[in-house]
């Protein structure tokens, strides 16, 4: 007891995400059982600015994190369903892709099912959370109207204003669309943000 290690959490068939570091903190080798719990060690220094035109001070700390140990498996399900790419620009680097939530996770019918679930990239995601960009229930893209003025580079251009009015690409199959009613109460956020 006491050392570090890394447990691997099963998301899909060969597939695990790393949890790092836990440490076993009870153990019952009759029972060939044990607990692991992650560090939650705090920080000496608060401060890791310094003043002035000093670079900041490196600092480190170990924080305990509540994790959502669904959302791999969430993760690989939805990028799956949209034959890993962006459901908007159809990015297909499934490295860059988010399984984005219609209804936030911590919304009682938020669960983590296909089609509560958006394959986007992660700039598209961005845009999503902060309500930038927006999905209809006919799954028609909307970008915030002062975006749509701003003048800027070519990301702002050709990844946010000219999707606008685009549809996005869902699954083929019925039981993994997103659904309406769902798109419809977060639509309605985003034209109210």
């Amino acid at each position: 007891m006491g050392c570090p290690l890394i447990y691997f959490y099963g998301v899909g068939p060969g597939r695990y995400e790393a949890i790092f570091p836990v440490y076993v903190v009870a153990a019952e080798p009759s029972r060939l059982t044990f607990k692991v719990a992650a560090d939650a060690t705090g920080v000496s220094d608060p401060w890791l600015m310094t003043g002035g035109s000093e670079p900041p001070l490196k600092a480190y700390a170990t924080v305990a994190v509540k994790r959502r140990l669904h959302q791999p498996r969430f993760r690989e399900l939805v990028v799956s369903a949209y034959r890993e790419s962006c459901a908007v620009c159809r990015l297909h680097h499934p490295e860059l892709l988010d399984a984005a939530h219609i209804l936030e996770d911590r919304d009682e019918r938020g669960k983590p099912e296909v089609a509560n679930g958006l394959a986007l990239c992660k700039i598209h995601h961005g845009a999503y959370d902060a309500n930038i960009m927006g999905i209809d229930p006919d799954r028609r893209i909307h970008i915030r109207e002062d975006v749509l003025d701003e003048i800027d580079g070519p990301m702002l251009r050709h990844g946010l204003q000219e999707m606008h009015g685009a549809l996005i690409r869902v699954p083929g199959s019925a039981d993994l669309k997103p659904r309406r009613e769902y798109l419809e109460e977060r639509f309605e956020r985003f034209r109210a943000a």
